[in-house]
């Protein structure tokens, strides 16, 4: 794709918090985002399951729904759905083309605010009753806010990303909580005391009405056929129904949720995404038993904890190198896991990992891993991917 590819060399400016460049850039675009009603997620783990089951259960009701997220596993069309399905490489490039002139002299202009522009201008194009948004990080400098919500979503904050918003729940909840508009009801997933103040003080600053999810959602309400598997996933459907509550909807079945790649079965083994401590924690939580590890990770991420989480289920682990050009080599992570007392061995590739393994294997530490391993096993759900190398980005 021409215009995505070059978009995409915006990469290389990184992470660049702040409005000023996306609103000129919409401004330019003749502020698409102010013609569409978004319902707006921030969270540190759970907002992907979250938009999905959203988006499932407003599709289910007749609407005709957006949703932007990211990173994504295997193709840069999964963070762009429409009516529960990625964007055709056609659709994404009219809006894409149409970004890249507008941003032709905008040199500070990242990657990810080029994609959250053409997001915007391809829902509004399409005249979407709902887009289902999501942070890229943090919230109150994110591209994405400045959207036009209608509902605000907050899931459950942990300590990640520090560098950039905070070494404490309350500094990162205070930036998540950034996304809370004035007058705007703001829904909050299950969290510890000190989040919930820090929210809760928020909302009140910003005559939000606010809502506890598990003091209006109980886990009975979850409907019998919700297609999610793992303990943080039914966390995060109390968090979504709230949200349809506060809308005034009730799903009668969350059959047609899919979110691969986050406690995803498949025969054998199971596949997730987790790569930071609180996901750790929760997919430990979800593990009924000790399993074999294959696992890759960025080398900016808290490696040694999320190992120690998961060590008492690990049975024994493989350590292979992932597709990002940012991944540990299997041969460092895999020492990495003998220091904190693992049976570990290094793999040249993924599939020789998974060949290597033989019980139950969990597959995590990274959502690149976690797409190269649905590609491995074939259940990545949208077909046939072709991957190249602007496909390979990170979460930028």
């Amino acid at each position: 794709m021409k215009f995505i590819s070059d978009l995409a060399s915006r990469r290389r400016f990184g992470m660049k918090p702040g409005l000023e460049t996306i609103g000129e850039l919409c401004r330019r675009l003749e502020n698409p985002e102010a013609k569409i009603r978004a319902i707006h997620i921030a969270g540190t783990n759970g907002k992907g399951a979250t938009a999905a089951i959203v988006d499932a259960a407003l599709l289910a009701e007749g609407y005709k729904v957006g949703r932007y997220t990211s990173p994504h596993l295997l193709k840069l069309n999964e963070r762009f759905f429409l009516n529960g399905v990625p964007i055709e490489d056609e659709v994404l490039e009219c809006s894409a083309s149409l970004v890249s002139e507008k941003a032709k002299d905008i040199e500070e202009l990242t990657f990810f605010e080029a994609l959250t522009a053409v997001a915007f201008e391809l829902y509004a194009r399409e005249k979407v009753d709902y887009l289902v948004l999501e942070t890229g990080l943090g919230g109150r400098l994110d591209a994405t806010n400045i959207a036009r919500s209608s509902l605000t979503i907050i899931t459950k904050i942990g300590l990640d990303h520090c560098d950039w918003l905070g070494h404490s729940l309350e500094a990162i909840a205070g930036e998540k909580a950034g996304i809370i508009k004035r007058g705007i009801p703001i829904v909050l997933g299950k969290n510890s005391s000190e989040v919930i103040e820090v929210v809760k003080r928020r909302a009140e600053e910003m005559d939000a009405p606010f809502y506890y999810a598990p003091e209006i959602i109980a886990e009975e309400d979850i409907p019998s056929d919700y297609a999610l598997s793992g303990a943080f996933n039914r966390e995060n459907a109390i968090t979504a129904l709230a949200a349809l509550k506060v809308m005034g909807i009730s799903p009668k079945s969350l059959a047609e949720v899919v979110w691969p790649g986050r406690f995803q079965r498949i025969g054998r083994f199971i596949v997730d995404g987790a790569h930071n401590p609180p996901a750790a924690k929760a997919l430990f939580e979800s593990l009924e038993g000790e399993v074999e590890l294959i696992a890759g990770f960025c080398a900016d991420k808290d490696v040694e904890e999320v190992l120690r989480i998961l060590k008492p289920k690990i049975k024994r682990a493989y350590a292979v190198k992932t597709v990002n050009e940012r991944s540990l080599g299997a041969e460092e992570l895999s020492e990495k896991m003998r220091e904190l007392g693992i049976e570990a061995k290094a793999k040249e590739s993924l599939s020789a990992a998974l060949e290597a393994s033989r019980g139950e294997t969990l597959v995590c530490g990274s959502l690149f891993l976690a797409g190269e391993a649905l590609k491995e096993l074939r259940a990545y759900p949208w077909g046939k991917v072709r991957i190249d190398e602007n496909e390979k980005l990170s979460s930028l």
